[in-house]
């Protein structure tokens, strides 16, 4: 039979996983020669051989490539024969532009799980065991082709059995860059609160096991930064945790042994999609309902009916649940709002006061990577944070075009970059409030363009003037763009669901600079990624003292009451306790208080007038707390009056509070007014899709912003809508918060390109 050689191209997630090895071995069972190597566009090869087996060896690559292996595009072509008598592996090349990409961070494999509870192991129970179907990938890479030369591995030389691992196309760890054993591997350290070291080895694990048992509060090195760790079971450990991160009552998030440890604590069942999240290799937290006598201490997750859990995935953490401690609770390494710890030395300096002690190891951390938070909503998992496990993998677009940067939000920040018909968005950076953060912003911007040869032709930011990332924008010597964020966000949930629009946007949050120079928040938007039109919004009322109400949910409550019955004021069991004279009196002169239509205030106002907390101490805490009080929509709504102002439908928040001013003073339960308060807000929304419909002709809804993390909201509109025939789009790749701005921006920024 004739023979030809083909040139082959593959790009996708084909570096650091063992790609090639899987080339090799193809390769060798169809009798080819040639060659496989790793460049900066991907994986090329050069085969020689039958045709028919040639054409076999093409199936091959995408239908039985790695697990960690994401195949992109397979571009094959004769070339010449060589008539070479072998097929080799070839070192990497380092010129040309780059298009490959990179692998997250993923959970240890049940092989090296194996190997790693195996006595007879030179592994056994080694911390940092992996191969090239597992472990650090994304955190631990500076630049491509992805070689341990290029990773913070590059100083630990390979003992002689590593190396010969390292060198066998045959073995499981063929150019696994993080290979390594205990003879020439990372090491753990253990130090104490002043920063001395204490032990070393297996001796700071064995300490840092026992001071957990004890009560200790552990900041334990992983993969992406720093963990605090205590026992989950422990409620004062747990409250002293608390008092010194400055983090007095939000849920901390908790890790188990595994799945059976995890169905004893909360509701799940093997066939359940959170289960499956869990045991994911991506190993996010997931939210699942608590179990009435589930053990852990309250202070894990008080006033909340779910917790937050996950397994473990780096070897370590099995290690640390060995140890007689059945849960621990494992939250990010920093202070509030603070960025991740990820280098020892900062470590032991940022935690000082919070931590008693810190188990380290010398392996770098390149990139801070948070967990991934996800949630089980409207029949599936939905990222609530999207972070380790998941960045930097790409978002896949309808549409190719030029090189654009967003620089995403001020509250949880991404960052997003285009190339092509990708979108490369950041982990999980955070509230850019601090030089911390700033400092992380600037790096994973640095990051992306490094790894992936992006050089921006535009940077696009919101259109809030005082946002770090938009003064940041601004001193680059690049054009910028500044763009509406509820427009940003339209444009993200068309954009990751590859819809062209125009939709209609409904988009809920807290906040979001307007082009009227109020805050918005509660919008209807007319269109798409080339513009926008505002159709709807809940009527702007006054926010006494600004952020300071966000704080204080009674100080809104007091506004809107004002707003609807003007001063004389219904007598509401929520306001004998507090001062309201002061508060009224800004709102009445107009003084520090702006006007929002912000549907997150909106929820804090019921939440304060029904009974609910007055003051939180987390972002959205009065808001959830109301969802959980409901458990599920009213049969009855509170009636919300739509009007015409302004070229557009208003929609009466003093019609929806007087409802609810008159409910409470009729005595009826909480759990009800939430019921028909969230039932309303269905009924009201899809009124005005309605109505958009029959004016615009448009028959697609995105849902978008923070509001939408509201299990009974999202779920109740996705329903309604469908039942009368729209097509609804909702976020799944990334979170509908301010997660997905970034992306927003830069499609829109695109847009702005195309359009000159």
């Amino acid at each position: 039979m004739p023979s030809e050689r083909w040139k082959i191209s593959v790009s996708g997630i084909v570096q650091g996983v063992g790609f090639r090895p899987f080339v090799f071995r193809l390769a060798l069972a169809r009798a080819l020669t040639g060659f496989v190597v790793n460049t900066p566009e991907g994986v090329a090869i050069e085969a020689e051989g039958q045709v028919a087996q040639l054409r076999d060896f093409l199936v091959a690559l995408r239908g039985e490539a790695p697990p960690l292996a994401q195949v992109g595009e397979i571009i094959s072509r004769p070339i010449p024969l060589l008539h070479d008598g072998e097929f080799v592996l070839r070192h990497s090349t380092v010129s040309g532009p780059v298009s490959t990409l990179i692998s997250p961070d993923v959970a240890v494999c049940e092989a090296c799980l194996a190997e790693f509870f195996d006595p007879a192991d030179r592994r056994f129970r080694y911390p940092f065991i992996n191969c090239t179907n597992c472990g650090p990938r994304y955190t631990i890479v500076q630049r491509i082709p992805y070689d341990r030369r290029h990773t913070t591995m590059r100083g630990f030389a390979m003992c002689g059995p590593c190396q010969r691992e390292y060198d066998d196309p045959g073995n499981r760890r063929f150019h696994a860059q993080p290979n390594c054993c205990p003879d020439c591997g990372p090491r753990l350290s253990l130090v104490g609160a002043e920063g001395r070291q204490v032990a070393e080895r297996d001796e700071a694990l064995s300490q840092a096991v026992r001071r957990l048992a004890a009560g200790e509060i552990v900041a334990v090195k992983g993969v992406g930064g720093f963990h605090l760790a205590v026992d989950a079971t422990n409620g004062q450990a747990i409250q002293r945790l608390r008092q010194r991160k400055g983090r007095e009552a939000k849920p901390l998030a908790v890790m188990v042994p595994d799945l059976s440890a995890a169905r004893r604590i909360c509701c799940l069942e093997a066939t359940d999609a959170k289960e499956e999240a869990l045991a994911s290799q991506e190993r996010p937290i997931a939210l699942a309902t608590k179990k009435a006598g589930h053990g852990l201490a309250e202070e894990v997750a008080p006033g909340y009916d779910q917790f937050g859990l996950m397994l473990p995935y780096a070897p370590l953490h099995y290690l640390l649940l060995q140890g007689g401690v059945r849960a621990l609770v494992m939250t990010s390494g920093n202070r509030s709002e603070e960025p991740i710890c990820i280098e020892n030395n900062e470590a032991v300096q940022r935690l000082a006061g919070i931590a008693d002690c810190f188990l380290l190891h010398d392996r770098g951390i390149h990139l801070p990577c948070d967990d991934s938070v996800v949630a089980f909503q409207g029949g599936m998992i939905r990222k609530i944070r999207r972070s380790r496990g998941f960045a930097p993998k790409p978002i896949g677009l309808a549409e190719t075009g030029g090189m654009v940067l967003g620089v995403g939000a001020e509250l949880k920040n991404t960052v997003c970059l285009l190339k092509g018909d990708q979108a490369f968005c950041s982990q999980h950076i955070g509230d850019l409030k601090n030089l911390e953060a700033y400092r992380v912003f600037q790096q994973s911007i640095s990051q992306l363009e490094t790894l992936f040869e992006i050089s921006p032709g535009l940077i696009v930011h919101d259109l809030h003037p005082q946002y770090l990332s938009s003064r940041w924008a601004q001193k680059q010597n690049v054009p910028t763009l500044a763009v509406q964020h509820h427009h940003a966000h339209l444009a993200a949930c068309l954009a990751e669901n590859r819809q062209e629009g125009p939709a209609i946007g409904i988009i809920l949050d807290g906040a979001g600079y307007g082009t009227d120079q109020t805050i918005w928040g509660g919008e209807v938007l007319l269109g798409d990624a080339k513009g926008y039109q505002r159709f709807s919004a809940l009527e702007a009322l006054p926010l006494p003292g600004g952020d300071a109400a966000v704080q204080a949910p009674w100080r809104t409550a007091l506004s809107y009451l004002h707003a609807a019955y003007g001063a004389e004021l219904p007598d509401l069991p929520f306001m004998a306790a507090l001062e309201c004279g002061p508060i009224l009196t800004m709102v009445e002169k107009k003084v520090n208080s702006p006007l929002t239509s912000s549907c997150g205030r909106l929820f804090d106002a019921v939440a304060a007038m029904s009974g609910g907390r007055q003051i939180i101490q987390y972002e959205g805490q009065a808001a959830i707390e109301l969802m959980q009080t409901a458990g599920r929509l009213g049969q009855e709504v509170f009636p919300c009056e739509v009007y015409p102002e302004d070229d557009m439908l208003k929609i009466s928040v003093r019609s929806l509070i007087r409802a609810v001013a008159k409910a409470v003073q009729g005595g009826m339960a909480r759990s009800e007014i939430s019921r028909r308060f969230h039932a309303g807000l269905v009924a009201v929304f899809t009124r005005v899709a309605e109505e958009a419909r029959q004016r615009e002709n448009i028959n697609t809804v995105a849902l978008s912003g923070g509001v939408f993390q509201n299990r009974l909201l999202l779920e109740g509109l996705v329903g309604v809508l469908g039942r009368a025939g729209f097509q609804v789009v909702v976020h799944k790749e990334l979170p509908c918060n301010d997660g997905c701005i970034s992306l927003g921006q830069a499609i829109i920024g695109r847009q702005a390109l195309k359009q000159g």
